[in-house]
């Protein structure tokens, strides 16, 4: 690291005194050995008032509420069967992630990766397609709804469940490289930064990204250490996640019961996000009165209203910061686009799920170590799903066999074959030179001078399922939780709904497989782990469909011109924030 002038170690150590002087003459209630002392062993306690709210969120202040159907199952679905439940306090966005937030994270894509991996920008690209339809005239969306700046405050739609989470990951990253840069540690220089060496939250909590840096570090106050240190979690500075709302967490937001109360009496049950049982505005003494509160379907080929009065002001979606907001200040919960939440969608969910966070999904994983303990590095290559693309070649090969010529059929054989020998690898847990073979058919395919290349390169994309500079994360293994009762195997999405234990073939062992499940995918049900739950009413929805309780789902690789996302946040600490009657209370 090179040598910084006394000015900037100054202004280290003034920001590391400033973090630690409300707690600097602390002393352990346990030891009473004092804390953030360098002679007495370094113990530190974090001088820490409450979490940052990241941009875009505002505070949901969690409780209970009855979650399902509030009204006439007028699908008789049966699939939202009202139950009580807690949720905890989270962050969520006022609004839909917008088409101009999509192509910020574009051009970011392209910065980092365009020379190399252009792949993860396709992979990134929303389906403008979804706006044709066989019988409307729709190819002006096509091309200018994404990219065109009449409509950069719209909410961007023809995005899937998987590009959602990229999309929350990437800006986890973004969020976080911005605070470690306004503290004065990082200079902002994302230019420099390409393929593997970006920033991203977790390689640089595990050592394996350095940038540039602004000055040594924050003050260290272990009397073993360099005298500076690079931020840590523990140090409060960092913030979590971004990520998809849960689907409980979600309609609790839209419901925005926080105005309908006083102490612990719901005075007012809601139907909507708003007060009422109307979807009008009717509120005689208000200038809208009369006014649709939403954007949504009004009646048979009604989607606006009438030339010199459009009410709802919307053929298709409108500007996310459209129709006032609920009572926890969060904008178009009903209506304008529905939205993805993170949970795998079982009809039986609200039967299954717990009373507190209820959420179906979980997938735990853990760092990949070395064999001394350290942490792995991270990919220097985008990782496939390896079955994934055999399928997509096989597919593409049986939907087009009559129009293949023996050029195409040549690329598409050998491909499959190196996918092959990728599987063989994979199961000998030879996972890089597993890995080196996909990336030998990405080579055959973009060196290729196919007419079909462009096509099996963006199908190959869309199975990347790491990006290079991301840290290596596996599956935990259920020998390693041998001593654990809370769970033992990674993957809890069949958990109780789907899995051997509640399949009708549980008193047959020899039935036990993915394809003999009570959720038969493709045959008698489109339910299957790869089923995710979508919320809330669209344009293109009847006004039933923008009641918080009702629930969709659609595969997590599909995406429509009626779904976007919101991101969400989780709370740590207090559930109210300072000065609220919760800390008041302690």
């Amino acid at each position: 690291m090179k040598p910084w002038s006394n000015h900037i170690q100054l202004l280290a150590l003034a920001s590391a005194a400033a973090l630690f002087s409300a707690c600097e003459t602390d002393r352990s209630g346990a030891t009473g050995w004092t804390y953030n002392d360098p002679k007495n062993g370094g113990f530190e306690r974090i001088g820490y008032l409450e979490q940052e709210s990241g941009p875009g969120l505002v505070l949901i202040e969690g409780g209970t509420f009855t979650m399902g159907r509030v009204e006439d199952d007028v699908n008789y679905s049966w699939d939202n069967i009202p139950r009580r439940v807690t949720v905890s306090s989270f962050y969520m966005d006022e609004t839909e992630v917008t088409n101009q937030y999509w192509i910020d994270y574009l051009h970011w894509l392209k910065l980092i990766y365009a020379d190399s991996y252009p792949e993860i920008i396709n992979r990134a690209l929303p389906d403008t397609l979804v706006w044709r339809e066989k019988m409307e005239y729709n190819e002006p969306f096509v091309e200018y709804y994404l990219r065109h700046p009449a409509y950069q405050d719209y909410p961007v739609v023809g995005v899937s469940w998987l590009q959602a989470n990229d999309y929350c990951a990437w800006r986890t990253d973004r969020v976080n490289e911005v605070i470690l840069v306004r503290e004065g540690l990082l200079v902002h220089n994302p230019t420099a930064q390409v393929d593997e060496e970006h920033f991203t939250t977790e390689t640089y909590l595990n050592g394996q990204y350095e940038g540039e840096a602004a000055a040594d570090g924050i003050a260290d106050v272990n009397p073993k250490g360099s005298g500076f240190r690079r931020v840590r979690m523990q140090d409060g500075i960092l913030l979590p996640r971004y990520r998809l709302p849960t689907e409980a967490e979600w309609e609790y937001a839209a419901l925005g019961l926080i105005g309908n109360s006083f102490q612990e009496l719901v005075t007012d049950r809601k139907t909507y996000p708003w007060n009422g049982h109307y979807v009008r505005n009717d509120d005689p003494s208000g200038r809208f009165f009369g006014t649709i509160r939403a954007n949504f379907v009004r009646g048979s080929g009604d989607l606006m209203g009438v030339a010199g009065d459009l009410n709802d002001a919307g053929d298709i979606t409108v500007p996310v910061y459209t129709y006032p907001p609920n009572d926890y200040g969060l904008y178009n919960m009903a209506g304008n686009v529905s939205e993805w939440v993170m949970d795998v969608y079982r009809p039986l969910s609200p039967e299954d799920k717990s009373e507190f966070r209820p959420f179906r999904g979980n997938v735990y994983q853990t760092r990949v170590l070395n064999s001394d303990g350290t942490v792995a590095d991270k990919y220097d290559y985008n990782v496939y799903d390896i079955a994934g693309v055999n399928r997509f070649f096989l597919e593409y090969q049986k939907q087009a066999a009559t129009r293949l010529t023996a050029e195409d059929l040549t690329l598409i054989d050998q491909g499959v074959q190196k996918m092959e020998q990728a599987k063989e690898k994979e199961k000998e847990r030879k996972i890089d030179e597993a890995q080196a073979l996909m990336q030998e058919v990405m080579d055959l395919v973009t060196s290729s001078e196919s007419p079909i290349a462009p096509d099996l390169r963006d199908g190959m994309a869309d199975y990347i399922s790491n990006t290079a500079g991301t840290q290596k994360m596996r599956d935990v293994s259920i020998e390693e939780n041998i001593d654990r009762r809370n769970y033992r195997k990674a993957d809890n999405i069949d958990y109780q709904d789907g899995d051997f234990q509640s399949s009708i073939y549980f008193y047959d062992a020899s039935y036990e497989t993915d394809n003999n499940r009570m959720y038969e995918w493709g045959q008698t049900t489109l339910v299957n782990n790869r089923a995710r739950v979508y919320k809330g009413g669209s344009w293109r929805d009847r006004a039933y469909f923008t009641i918080p309780g009702t629930r969709r789902f659609l595969d997590e690789r599909r995406s429509t011109s009626t779904i976007g996302f919101r991101c969400a946040m989780t709370r740590v600490g207090s559930p109210t924030g300072i000065g609220t009657r919760g800390d008041d209370r302690r």
